[in-house]
Parts: structure tokens; sequence; C-alpha cells
């Protein structure tokens, strides 16, 4: 499995969330999931709420930004795997694993996995 480059973290934490954010939508929506279970995805894993989002979004805030508000799920680092050629556990910079955990449970969620399961319940 590669590591990721110091270029890789750079480009991610400069990354706009809101840049990103349409494509979550129409990722879960074409695979038959809704915004709602998008939304209680990200609030699990950052404590946001669709109002807080909405002004993350408006402030196209970066990943740093956006990660260094959110409240982490305790639970996140049982999110495990392989995302983007990535396995997430291994992945040393914080703020870039931090960014793959999202992409991960949003991939649970297309793939159709339960929510018991994504939310690590």
């Amino acid at each position: 499995m590669p590591t990721t480059t110091p270029e890789h973290d750079k480009r991610i934490a400069e990354m706009k969330f809101s840049s990103v954010y349409p494509h979550y939508v129409t990722k879960v929506e074409s695979k038959g999931r809704t915004k709602d279970e998008l939304h209680e995805v990200i609030h699990w894993l950052t404590g946001f709420d669709d109002k807080q989002l909405k002004e993350l979004i408006k402030e196209e805030v970066t990943f740093k930004e956006f990660f260094k508000r959110a409240k982490l799920n305790p639970k996140a680092k049982l999110i495990t795997g392989v995302i983007c050629g990535y396995r997430v556990e291994d992945i040393e910079n914080p703020l870039t694993r931090k960014t793959r955990y999202l992409d991960k449970v949003i991939d649970e969620l297309a793939k159709g996995k339960k929510m018991e399961k994504i939310l690590r319940s």
C-alpha cells in the first residue's frame, strides 16, 4: 500500500469541503441512499449538525479548517480498510486520515452498508 506524500497531504488540507460535498451527495443518492443519511454519517463522525454543515459550505472552509472545528467521534479509529488506494489505519498524517475516515464512511453508505455498522455501534 502506498503511503501519502507531503504534497498529497497538503492538497487534501487545502481542498474546500464545499467543492467535495456535492460529490458526496451525488454518490450516495445515485446508490439509493438519502442526503439525510449522508448528514447522519457526517454528524456521527464530526459532530456537525445540518445548520453547521450549511455554514461550513457557505464559508468554503478547507478540510484543514473543517476537521479543526470537528469533534471527531472516539469510535472513528474503528474505521479501517482501503479507500482511494490507501489503508486508512496506516495513514500517518492525522488530517489526511480524518479526511479518509469521512470518505470511507460515505463509501460504506453508498455501498448499502447498514447504518449501525457504519456508525460502529
